[in-house]
């Protein structure tokens, strides 16, 4: 009998890519090209996608009011950057320095009155507009990492699509399709890596587990076992042939070095590491900077800045950026202690300043996009009952986005006199969805084959041309 040719995207695509009988979810690989001396070549369009999980307060950071009353204002003040006219929080001095690398949008806005973590984290990352909690409305949508591993899987044999720390203790707000593919499949899911418990900053991180060999001769023994039982009649099948190569390109991908190499961070100079800050936020950073220097094409960063290893940040460690003060249990948001923004936003300004620097200095900022954004901002008005903070607020916040043919020293978009609503130039996050699918080359429609399943595209909104220099 004439088995049927099955290509080696239909099979990834059917149920990931299996190695000695193990799926790996999330692990869609591609085939090296090589150059003309025969070296690897590293994958070119590629996203950091850093997602300040909490949402922060825009106000207090990229879009201070100081002529507003200090109920609104808040305790900070502004300070000039290398732009003129575009200020910073005083609390993002080397931010400042680096504005010539990044846009700022300043009028983002949920274009329905969602006010909850998870349908505003989720229409973020789908590019629809949904209100799931409310409305109890099921789906499968991908998020944006799965879109771009669909379209922009790695040139190398590579994971594609990663995500460094899923969630921090509690509260915790995560998207509910965070963990799949939507209707892409489990194929082009994340990659889940390190935890509160096991992150960069941590002198004993653990490797993720598709690069955990194990005890190396056993792993030989199982595929050499394995090749053994296919039968030469299968060998001499199209299928065969296929299934061999996959389970080849599968082992190589887990066993090469490249892969392997970009989680040791010892490779960097202790001077660059330190230049990022030796917290879980900064490591965190210098790691997805090294993914996707190895050929990874999306990392989404869960924003959380944490204390550092053997650090006591004088309260409880944060999760997000969830800073509402009051009776929450989370203390001051101002305050230096581990959950205020006197603690978070200098150790995000070392951060992300740093991964700018990097990767314009490594000539990696023309094909590595960067956005840092919330789900959501924060209340114009300060809490004042119990330790102050501000609490959920969709109508405004701001967003920093950088790289890919983004102009850089610009100032997108303008929120009114108390940052309660745009006041020119609105973007919804379905509008920073689609502009980030434009920047690397993804369609915003995949009208595939014709299945009969109408599936919407990939994003509602547009991309916001402007940005583009």
């Amino acid at each position: 009998m004439k088995l049927p040719k099955v290509s080696r995207r239909q099979f990834v695509q059917a149920g990931g890519v299996g190695l000695l009988n193990l799926g790996v979810p999330g692990l869609v690989v591609g085939k090296d090209k090589f150059d003309a001396t025969g070296k690897a070549v590293a994958s070119k369009k590629c996203c950091i996608f850093l997602l300040l999980c909490g949402g922060p307060s825009h106000i207090d950071t990229w879009d201070l009011k100081p002529d507003a009353p200090i109920e609104v204002r808040g305790p900070y003040k502004p300070i000039r950057t290398k732009v003129p006219g575009m200020q910073l929080s005083e609390l993002h001095p080397k931010l400042a320095q680096v504005t010539d690398q990044f846009c700022l949008i300043r009028s983002m806005s949920h274009p329905r009155p969602i006010n909850n973590h998870f349908d505003a984290m989720h229409n973020l990352l789908s590019g629809q507009i949904v209100e799931r909690v409310r409305e109890g409305v099921p789906d499968d949508l991908p998020y944006i990492g799965s879109v771009v591993a669909k379209h922009l899987s790695s040139d190398r044999n590579l994971l594609t699509n990663a995500w460094l720390i899923k969630c921090v203790g509690a509260p915790v707000f995560c998207a509910p399709n965070i963990g799949s593919g939507g209707y892409l499949g489990s194929s082009y899911a994340p990659v889940f890596i390190g935890s509160a418990d096991n992150h960069p900053a941590m002198p004993k991180f653990k490797l993720p587990e598709i690069y955990d060999m194990g005890d190396k001769a056993r792993l030989q023994e199982r595929r050499k076992l394995l090749a053994n039982l296919e039968s030469d009649r299968l060998a001499e099948e199209p299928i065969g042939k296929d299934w061999h190569e996959l389970r080849e390109l599968a082992y190589d991908s887990m066993t090469r070095p490249e892969g392997r190499a970009a989680f040791n961070l010892q490779e960097e100079p202790l001077s660059v590491r330190e230049r990022y800050g030796m917290h879980p936020l900064g490591q965190n950073l210098l790691l997805a900077r090294r993914m996707v220097e190895a050929g990874v094409r999306f990392v989404t960063v869960n924003g959380w800045v944490g204390p550092a290893p053997g650090e006591n940040g004088g309260g409880p460690p944060s999760s997000s950026w969830d800073m509402h003060g009051g009776n929450m249990g989370m203390g001051n948001a101002f305050s230096t202690g581990s959950y205020g923004m006197g603690f978070c936003l200098p150790r995000l300004d070392e951060a992300l300043s740093a991964l700018l620097t990097d990767l314009k200095d490594r000539g990696m900022l023309d094909d590595t996009l960067v956005v840092a954004v919330g789900e959501f901002g924060r209340t114009p008005v300060i809490l004042t009952q119990g330790p102050p903070g501000r609490q959920h607020w969709p109508q405004c916040f701001s967003a920093i986005i950088a790289g890919c043919g983004i102009r850089g020293g610009a100032v997108y978009g303008e929120s009114d006199k108390t940052g309660a609503a745009p006041k020119s130039n609105p973007v919804t996050p379905q509008d920073l969805h689609a502009t980030v699918l434009h920047a690397l080359g993804v369609p915003l429609n995949d009208l595939g084959k014709n299945t009969g399943i109408i599936r919407p595209p990939y994003s509602s909104g547009k991309p916001v041309m402007a940005l583009f220099g």
